[in-house]
């Protein structure tokens, strides 16, 4: 079967498909990620003849009307947005939105004497050589445009110069390679053919061609569903991207969607900052009780997984239950609640959650309980857990998709504190508490999971910093503290240690920076020498730590072992040893306390 054709397409033709909706594209909303030098080198290439590559379209299936007529799919394009949206701003003058989310145009000027393109700039504007915007050229009156110059530049060579005018303008009828994909493909096929025609071998992302079957579907609201999902991620990292909205999209102003997102204008909280794939992996996942993403491309086309045949009726009943899934995501109450569930869990800290996997799912079943019925107490607990148990197990790194989907079928069919016993009995037995655990802490890595996990539990346990009396270990990661070493760096380093045995993450502790400095390299039998002598002579010039048993109480709940006051560098293989059973202990107990 050939799976696609190709064939060459005049650059006026395909920007026509673009204005008409034939070719559905990521809308203006969607971020436009080429530098301006970048659409200047496209256009220097079309303007010399030189090839620009294939853009890639996939044809949406026919798809059977109520009244048994077939209605004609639109091409979806899969590869090539930045290039077409570069020439919609180059040669149309559309304004595109940048990588900071602004709204702006990209204006490249073009010298006829020397045929040269540049992105506008104000030594371009002062000279009379350039024209200083060529979509005003392209869709201008050209004799007018060629009288202005020659009028301003009278000793030219006009017969070069008219050819040069004549060369840019042609560009629109310059060819591009459009390679358009069978609609019976289905997404892994397509998924397969990109790579393979993709030199630079890019996965495309199941959720970009999520994005673009909902931004084609505009007999199902699918374009004003797309701007939802592509605001609010943009609200949520750029609040006063709001006033663009309402600048400059009236329309969209009205819809129920956004009335339900204006709450982020004023909202500055970054724990969760979700992008569209994670958005839409939570409302379709919670939604459909699905996990693969190919799945809800399928069903947005209206297929019929039984007869194999795709219905009008099917695609508006899921793009009715998509929207409820994005509803109930961008509902204030429900993210402001899913956040302060983290929060109790000592996830404070955006730092803190390195799989985004593992918060999207814990989000799933916070919207999928809360759907259930069950009670609002036991889903505080049951996020809590699901969300550690996940980070600890590493349980959404591997293959996520099958693992959601899995793990979503099986709430729907079972009460999910069966689920989480079935899960804690097979994977978190006290074999992986006191043996496991242990071993992955033997690691230098300070974005190590497990490491978060432990100042979680620190955080839940409202603990103080390494010899502070006073500071919480939750103000040095809300105001950027720094970790430090219990034996300190530059002593381990002059005996002779390398980077992978000084970092260990046993040997790391939350310290005021000041205390630190007091510290310095000394070995801990000597610093904690000072401090004995400190509370002897009642001074404070170390630590505010004034008595033993406040001593005492700091190491425990830092997970120190208390045989670290006599330490040196002989005892460093031991120390770490004997922190990460203590630090395991208290993981094993704060996970069970959630």
């Amino acid at each position: 079967m050939q799976k696609y054709s190709v064939n060459q397409h005049l650059i006026e033709t395909i920007l026509a498909w673009v204005k008409s909706g034939e070719i559905a594209i990521p809308e203006i909303q969607r971020p436009f990620v080429w530098d301006s030098s970048k659409v200047r080198d496209l256009m220097d290439s079309l303007y010399q003849g030189y090839p620009v590559g294939y853009v890639i379209a996939w044809r949406n299936p026919n798809v059977r009307l109520k009244d048994g007529s077939m209605s004609e799919g639109r091409k979806v394009l899969i590869d090539g947005q930045q290039r077409v949206t570069a020439l919609t701003a180059a040669i149309l003058g559309q304004y595109v939105i940048n990588k900071t989310y602004q709204r702006v145009k990209i204006k490249i000027a073009f010298n006829p004497i020397e045929e040269r393109f540049e992105v506008q700039n104000p030594a371009i504007l002062k000279d009379k050589t350039w024209l200083h915007d060529i979509s005003e050229a392209i869709n201008g009156d050209l004799f007018e445009i060629a009288d202005n110059y020659f009028e301003l530049n009278p000793d030219i060579d006009k017969k070069h110069v008219r050819n040069a005018f004549s060369n840019l303008i042609n560009i629109p009828k310059k060819q591009i390679g459009l390679i358009e994909l069978s609609p019976d493909l289905d997404i892994e096929t397509v998924t397969e053919i990109f790579i393979r025609i993709n030199s630079k071998g890019v996965v495309l992302s199941q959720a970009d061609f999520a994005m673009s079957k909902i931004a084609a579907d505009t007999d199902n609201n699918g374009n004003e569903l797309r701007k939802a999902i592509d605001y609010f991620c943009h609200l949520a990292i750029a609040p006063d991207f709001y006033k663009h909205i309402v600048d400059n999209d009236k329309e969209f102003t009205k819809t129920e969607f956004f009335q339900k997102m204006q709450w982020l204008k004023t909202e500055n909280e970054d724990l969760y900052d979700p992008d569209y794939n994670d958005l839409i992996r939570v409302a379709f996942t919670s939604q459909f009780n699905r996990g693969k993403l190919s799945d809800l491309v399928s069903l947005l086309s209206g297929r019929n997984f039984e007869t194999r045949t795709f219905e009008a009726e099917i695609a508006q009943q899921s793009f009715s239950t998509l929207k409820e899934g994005v509803t109930n995501f961008i509902n204030e109450t429900n993210f402001k609640r899913f956040l302060m569930i983290v929060k109790s869990a000592g996830f404070i800290s955006p730092k803190l959650i390195r799989s985004q996997n593992a918060i999207n799912f814990a989000y799933i079943v916070y919207l999928k309980l809360k759907h259930l019925g069950e009670n609002p107490v036991a889903i505080e607990s049951y996020v809590r857990r699901w969300l550690v148990y996940s980070i600890l197990t590493s349980r959404y790194s591997g293959s996520p998709e099958s693992t959601f989907d899995f793990d979503i079928k099986q709430i729907s069919h079972k009460s999910f504190d069966e689920i989480l016993r079935e899960r804690e009995a097979a994977e978190l037995s006290d074999a992986f508490w006191n043996a496991s655990l242990p071993q992955s802490l033997d690691t230098s890595v300070a974005s190590s999971p497990y490491f978060h996990v432990f100042l979680a539990s620190q955080v839940k346990a409202n603990d103080k910093g390494f010899l502070s009396k006073d500071v919480l270990v939750s103000d040095l990661i809300s105001l950027r503290g720094d970790i430090h070493h219990l034996f300190p760096k530059d002593y381990l380093k002059k005996n002779g240690l390398d980077r992978s045995r000084y970092n260990q993450i046993a040997n790391y502790v939350y310290m005021q920076s000041e205390i630190n400095i007091k510290v310095g390299n000394k070995p801990p039998k000597d610093y904690f020498e000072l401090i004995r002598q400190q509370m002897i002579e009642n001074n404070k010039q170390v630590s505010g730590i004034s008595t033993e048993q406040e001593l005492w109480n700091n190491l425990k709940m830092n997970c120190v072992p208390t045989e670290l006051i006599e330490m040196s560098i002989n005892d460093y293989q031991d120390f770490l040893t004997l922190r990460r059973k203590l630090m395991a202990t208290k993981m094993k107990g704060y996970y069970y306390g959630l």
